[in-house]
């Protein structure tokens, strides 16, 4: 008995492929707009229903987010993490808190005990970046580059589940973030990085753990209070 010969892919599911490629790899980042409809067909050489499915199905799926009158944003980077923003955005403020503790905690410990020296160099560019974002007094821009150090303390620790369900997570941890940050850097409100990449640096893994969770100690615990939604 013969078997039926593969079909080639709908043109809206490979569609779909690129757009979620744009997506994963960055290329487009979380909370930005992505080009529109027409900017779309013109660059995919598609037809306009073909991108308005896709569109929609990705939109379904919870990586995008389509606002009439505004645009299309994206909302996450894979389905698991649309999934994890819509069960976990009204969250309360200190278990979102306890969670990028716990997370960061154990990434930090293990980015001291494994870290390369590449790993170093860019730990080094991401704090000065965060530096830099926070002189400059723009909220946002300090709220990602501060996602961004975080992002490569876990990825320093070279465990591809911690890192992956950091990822999966972003949106959530970084909502929290956003949240505690306010609507001004203000100098009471800053928190040294340096000693966390020096402990990296130097193999102290206790030290790199202790100052991780300092970071979220004044979010943990009980707040009564709704974690601010994402993206």
């Amino acid at each position: 008995m013969s078997l039926p010969a593969p079909q080639r892919a709908a043109l809206v599911d490979q569609v779909i492929a690129t757009l979620r490629t744009q997506i994963t790899s960055g290329a487009w980042p979380i909370g930005g707009r992505i080009p529109t409809e027409p900017e779309l067909v013109e660059q995919l050489g598609v037809a306009r229903n073909t991108v308005r499915e896709a569109v929609r199905a990705l939109a379904h799926n919870g990586l995008l987010d389509i606002r009439q009158g505004s645009g299309t944003y994206v909302l996450a980077t894979s389905e698991l993490a649309g999934v994890l923003h819509r069960r976990f955005r009204d969250a309360r403020a200190g278990d979102v808190a306890e969670l990028r503790s716990a997370l960061e905690t154990t990434g930090a410990r293990l980015a001291a005990l494994r870290r390369t020296e590449e790993d170093v160099r860019r730990l080094d560019s991401l704090l000065r970046r965060r530096e830099e974002a926070w002189e400059s007094g723009n909220v946002e821009w300090f709220v990602q580059a501060d996602s961004g150090l975080h992002r490569g303390v876990v990825a320093a620790a070279h465990n591809e589940v911690l890192a992956g369900v950091y990822a999966d997570l972003g949106d959530v941890l970084h909502a929290n973030l956003r949240r505690n940050v306010g609507d001004e850097l203000t100098p009471e409100g800053y928190m040294d990085h340096a000693r966390l990449v020096a402990a990296i640096r130097e193999g102290e893994a206790e030290a790199a753990a202790r100052e991780a969770a300092s970071y979220t100690s004044e979010w943990t615990g009980w707040t009564g209070q709704p974690a601010a939604p994402g993206g």
